[in-house]
């Protein structure tokens, strides 16, 4: 699940050099509808970033299953060096052409300071393929994220392009399955039915 809508952090805001707002009035709402989604479902554990909104969005999924969640770092957003508290939004609402240009090579690496993207690849699956070790078969294990995070392990198991799964929307569910000789299946993507059934 991608965290839930939050305000952009002003750049003097930045917590241990990161941003970590909190969620907003929207995003509170589609945490509450994902924990009314998934509490008819057998979710045995949660992971969740160490970044407060991912803490936030899982509350409510938390609540209904008597869980308390699993702080994993290696889950954290990627680190967007000097862009962090001048984020994608604002630059995309602005038309910085330097957003464009990475959008347009489909790479963080032309962002000044990121984190080392063979790393982060090497995390973001090191995290999910932990949180997978957690459930048995047909458990439901949910790790709220980040959507860099969703993207980069999506393109991991499909052989996509790098961003083709980057735009995936606050508040929404991927479902995928790690079958038994260890290859993934992507079962849906970007799903906010629950979403808009609660408005």
């Amino acid at each position: 699940m991608r965290h839930g809508s939050c305000d952009p952090p002003a750049p003097d805001g930045l917590i241990g050099g990161r941003s970590d707002p909190g969620l907003n009035a929207r995003g509170r709402a589609e945490a509450a509808a994902a924990g009314a989604r998934l509490r008819r479902e057998p979710v045995r554990a949660i992971f969740i970033s160490h970044l407060v909104r991912t803490a936030e969005t899982a509350a409510p999924i938390a609540a209904g299953h008597g869980l308390e969640p699993i702080v994993d770092e290696d889950l954290g957003e990627i680190y967007l060096g000097e862009w962090e508290g001048n984020g994608i939004a604002s630059r995309g609402a602005s038309g910085d052409p330097e957003l464009a240009r990475v959008f347009a090579a489909q790479s963080w690496g032309l962002v000044p300071g990121v984190e080392d993207i063979d790393g982060f690849g090497l995390r973001t699956r090191r995290a999910i393929e932990a949180a997978a070790d957690a459930g048995a078969d047909g458990e439901l294990v949910v790790v709220v994220t980040h959507s860099a995070v969703i993207a980069e392990f999506l393109r991991q198991i499909t052989g996509a392009d790098a961003f083709a799964f980057l735009h995936n929307t606050n508040g929404s569910l991927s479902r995928a399955i790690r079958m038994p000789d260890g290859r993934w299946i992507l079962a849906s993507f970007n799903d906010t039915s629950h979403v808009h059934a609660a408005k």
